[in-house]
């Protein structure tokens, strides 16, 4: 699984944080930063993914 994340549509909710901390990070920016791009656990990322509020996350295989 690849996790990717489309900083411009990115609002910084932070949801994908709170979800999976290891996988994603908002920085000072304001936008999502994808920490682990293959994550191990895909229940969270997907949880993250499913729940961003702007669609900003995506993730393949």
């Amino acid at each position: 699984m690849r996790v990717t994340a489309d900083r411009e549509i990115c609002v910084g909710s932070g949801q994908c944080e709170l979800l999976a901390p290891e996988v994603f990070e908002v920085d000072d920016d304001g936008a999502v930063r994808v920490l682990q791009e293959e994550p191990d656990d895909d229940t969270a990322v997907h949880d993250a993914v499913s729940q961003c509020p702007t669609g900003a996350l995506s993730v393949e295989g």
